[in-house]
Formats: structure tokens, C-alpha cells, sequence
């Protein structure tokens, strides 16, 4: 039955009053049971997302047009996403969150047309967008129609990346086609038991492969932080995850034409820590935690770390010098020597990658003895994956900078941001060993004759170890080529990165004129 025309300016008002109240209330029951399941509303999610007050709702009259299913009787305003621009920390971000409790969240013509126009509205005015789903998939009312609008959206994504942060939080069913959309955003935060991920859910995997697995088991937060790598971050709540994105967003630029943000920190540039003397355990083969130095060297100790879960033997994540943000890679010894795997290396490169396209300042913390040996990690294809890390820090632009705190061994010392992977300043502390191998497998190789023809074979092997230690496990004979720029005192490092980061300021860079490179994906 059609409404009659309001006729009075005051009637028009309140019409607009009645309609607005009614977009953003649409089913209270729904929302009620959302927040049963420790869910926020869309709404509510953008307004613990944004600055207080600074939301500015887009497109909140649009309707579905789709007739058939008796889908005329039910035509919610604004659809099944919310959309618009607001402020994180007082900068203009641009935010879609995708509404559980209008038609499952699922997507279709309309909801998607809104969120290509504010993805649209994010890449001409530079901003980032973030996208928060909470959906049920593709509306099938609608056919083909709703693949073609993800199809709309996924352009989008592949047209903006590297050109506006893109981040996605899950925070609810995220499955089948829908999830390459957040795949190709740069970040991707997850809830622990209330957000999934999957291309196919448990009952088709029953149903084809005869597995039998749990949501959570299958694409919950922890699967896709610890063993898939697919997500960045598992926070225990929504609030704790929105928080973080308001943190990470904190050390990221508004776009790839400005630097990330500096403030003042109030942490002193010429800080010195005696601890860093003692970090490095005398011993070459005990563990020590990379983070530690991290935290040593940084502005007040701040360090978001990424995918923490995920290839624990590389570290990767954010920090600030000077109150500049930094990227901050490294190898950690306390999970599997530091080694490179298949995983640590696509990990490390993804990162590196994001931080050239956004101009934030790369610090590399190396202690590598080399690649993860055995017949699993060569048929998976770690020549081609560990090149993915050497290709992303070769090709990277921003300063570069490059402490060996330990062991640099081999291939992996050139792939780990090296001298000639053209890092523009390396620093080692006296416990570097910069070499192609070992002592101990050097002496096995180079003397195995001596070795075995000698009355004392062990004797002779470590008095040989101890000659090839005095001449090659140091970082001298690199530096004596200038492979590594200065030999510096592990308390020294703070104010010696600044100072560095500080004449990168005006670093340029050109580059071969190409359409792209191929990296070995």
C-alpha cells in the first residue's frame, strides 16, 4: 500500500526522520541476535571503528531492485552494507561493513554497487578503505548478477592495491567466492570463534572428500593465523580487533604518494642500552628472541608484530624510530634457528612488498644460518619461494637498512636484505659470522682429506674449526670489501639506524622503465 505524499515541510521531515530510523533499525530481532552470539551490528562496528562522530553514512535509501522470489515484498533502505567516509586518529578513511541481519549479510546488485562507490570515492580523494564482512555469500535470489558485483569489487581491489591501504576484518562468515576480495587487501584481522574463512565449507568437504571438520577447525581466526597464513591478526573480541586496525592504521600513509605519519614518541634518538651487549648468547647455536632486540632498539619499545602466529622462525610487523614508522623484519632464533622455509620467505616478502608500495623504511634484524634442508621443502618449491624474498627486497625503493646481529650463512645471507640486494647501509656487531657455511661443515668439506689421513682426526678437526672461526665466523672479512658498512657496538645501534634513516630521507631511486616485473609467484 503506497504512502501518501507529505505535504508540509514539517511532514517531509518527518518522513525522512521515519525512513532514516527505520535504515537503521531494519529488524531488531536480528540484531538481537547478533549481539547473542558476541557480535557487534554494522553500525556499531564503524562507530567503534571511527573517530566519535565523525561518520558520514553514504547511500542509505538504496534498495534492491530484484523481483523475482517474491523479493518485492521485502526491500530493507540500504541494503545489506553499510557505507561511507569518516576519521581514525582525525585522517579520512573510507569504511563498508557488510550487515549480518539484512538478508544474512549476502551479497548482491545493489550492496555491491555501494561498495564499489565508496572503494571508488576511496581511490580519488586517497584514503584507505576497510571493509568489514559479515556475510552469508552470494544472494542466489539474484543469479549471476551477484557474481558479477563481486567480480566489480574484486577490480577494485586489484586496482587500488599499492596505490590506498586496503584492510579487511572478518568478523563473521567470509566463504566461497567472497573471500578473494579481502585475500587481495593487505591486511586481513580475524575473531577468534566467531569469524570463518573457507572457499568450501564442511559439509561439501564431507560430501567430496569424505572429511569431517569443524568450522572453526576448517577457516576460524587461529587456522588462518597459524597454519594457512591467510590472516594478519586474531584479536579474542570485535572490540580488541577494531582497536588494532585503529593501531595499525597509526603507522601507515594515507596513500602511496605521502610518507606514514611521524610523531613525537619522547623516546631519545641517543639512547643507549647495555642490554644489547648481553643479548647475543656467547654460545653460536643457543636461541635467543629476536623481539628482544626489537624492543631494545625501537621507540619506547613498540613493536606490532604481523602474522605472529604464522612462520614463527621469521619476525615481521611495525615500529617507529624517531617516530618514524619503520617495517622491521628479522629471523628468530628461538623457532627453528631462524631458518628460511617455503613459508617465512612468502611471509617476509608480502611484507616487504607492502612497505616499498607505502614508502615506510625497511629495518632488517639478520641472524640466518641458511635454508630449511629436506626433500618436503625442495618439492615445495622453495628455490621458487625463497627468490620471492630476494626478488621483493631487490626490487624495494625505501631506505633500507640491515643489521647482522649473528650468523649470515650462505644464500641466505645475500636473500636477507644484504649488501648486495642493495641495502644502503649494513651494520654488524662483532658476533656476526658472515660466510658461506658453518666452521664446523666448512672444515668437513674443505679439510676432509687432512681430517681423514690425521692421527688424531678429532683434534686435528677442531684445531681446523678454530683456524677457519679466527679467519671466517666474523663479520671482518665482509667488511674488509665493504660488504658491511661499519662494525659497531650492539649499544650503538639505536642512534646509528637514525642517523641513517635520517640521511634516507632524500634517497631517489631510478628505476628501468616496464610495465611490471614477473616475480616468481
Amino acid at each position: 500500500m503506497r504512502q501518501k505524499s507529505p505535504e508540509t515541510y514539517e511532514e517531509k521531515l518527518a518522513q525522512l526522520q521515519e525512513l532514516r530510523e527505520q535504515a537503521i533499525h531494519t529488524n531488531p530481532q536480528a540484531e538481537e541476535k547478533q549481539h547473542s552470539k558476541g557480535k557487534l551490528t554494522a553500525r556499531e562496528r564503524i562507530e567503534k571503528l571511527l573517530d566519535p562522530g565523525s561518520f558520514q553514512e553514504l547511500d542509505t535509501f538504496v534498495r534492491h531492485r530484484t523481483a523475482d522470489f517474491d523479493m518485492l515484498d521485502n526491500r530493507p533502505w540500504g541494503d545489506a552494507v553499510v557505507t561511507g567516509h569518516g576519521l581514525i586518529d582525525g585522517r579520512p578513511v573510507a569504511v563498508f561493513s557488510q550487515d549480518f541481519t539484512v538478508f544474512g549479510g549476502s551479497l548482491g546488485e545493489v550492496m555491491g554497487e555501494k561498495m564499489v562507490k565508496v572503494m571508488d570515492l576511496a581511490a580519488r580523494i586517497g584514503c584507505p578503505v576497510i571493509g568489514i564482512n559479515d556475510s552469508g555469500g552470494a544472494r542466489i535470489q539474484e543469479g549471476v548478477v551477484s557474481l558479477g558485483a563481486y567480480g566489480d569489487v574484486f577490480v577494485r581491489n586489484v586496482q587500488c592495491s599499492g596505490v590506498i591501504p586496503q584492510i579487511s576484518l572478518i568478523m563473521g562468515p567470509c566463504a566461497g567466492g567472497a573471500v578473494y576480495s579481502p585475500a587481495m587487501t593487505d591486511f586481513i584481522f580475524m575473531v577468534k570463534e566467531t569469524s570463518h574463512m573457507f572457499i568450501t565449507g564442511p559439509d561439501v568437504i564431507k560430501t567430496v572428500t569424505g572429511e569431517e571438520v569443524e568450522f572453526e577447525e576448517l577457516g576460524g581466526a587461529m587456522t588462518h593465523n597459524s597454519k594457512s597464513g591467510v590472516a594478519h591478526f586474531a584479536a579474542d573480541d570485535e572490540e580488541s580487533c577494531l582497536e588494532d586496525a585503529r593501531y595499525l592504521m597509526s603507522f601507515l600513509p594515507q596513500n602511496n604518494l605521502e610518507l606514514p605519519p611521524r610523531m613525537e614518541t619522547g623516546d631519545d634518538p641517543e639512547r643507549m642500552d647495555a642490554e644489547l651487549d648481553t643479548v647475543v648468547p656467547d654460545n653460536p647455536n643457543k636461541p635467543y628472541d629476536m623481539r628482544d632486540v626489537v624492543h631494545l632498539l625501537v621507540d619506547n619499545g613498540e613493536f606490532f608484530e604481523v602474522q605472529e602466529h604464522f612462520a614463527r622462525n621469521m619476525m615481521i610487523g611495525f615500529s617507529r624510530l624517531n617516530g618514524r614508522p619503520i617495517g622491521v623484519v628479522g629471523n628468530q632464533p628461538s623457532q627453528l634457528a631462524g631458518v628460511l622455509d617455503i613459508n617465512a620467505s612468502e611471509k617476509a616478502a608480502r611484507f616487504v612488498r607492502f612497505c616499498d608500495a607505502f614508502n615506510i623504511p625497511l629495518l632488517t634484524l639478520m641472524d640466518v644460518p641458511g635454508f630449511l634442508p629436506g626433500t618436503s621443502q625442495e618439492w615445495g618449491g622453495i628455490i621458487r619461494h625463497g627468490a620471492k624474498l630476494l626478488y621483493a627486497f631487490t626490487e624495494a625503493t625505501v631506505p633500507k637498512l640491515t643489521v647482522i646481529t649473528r650468523k649470515a650463512y650462505g644464500g641466505a645471507y645475500d636473500v636477507m636484505n644484504s649488501k648486495h640486494m642493495l641495502a644502503d647501509f649494513v651494520f654488524a656487531w662483532p658476533t656476526a659470522e658472515v660466510a658461506v657455511m658453518g666452521p664446523e661443515g666448512a672444515v668437513n668439506i674443505i679439510h676432509r682429506r687432512d681430517i681423514a689421513t690425521s692421527p688424531t682426526p678429532d683434534e686435528r678437526r677442531e684445531k681446523l674449526i678454530g683456524d677457519y672461526k679466527a679467519r671466517f665466523a666474523n663479520p671482518y672479512s665482509a667488511a674488509e670489501r665493504g660488504y658491511i658498512d661499519d662494525v659497531i657496538v650492539p649499544h650503538e645501534t639505536r642512534p646509528k639506524l637514525i642517523r641513517a634513516l635520517e640521511t634516507l630521507q632524500t634517497k631517489r631511486v631510478d628505476t628501468p622503465k616496464r610495465k611490471h616485473g614477473n616475480i616468481p609467484l
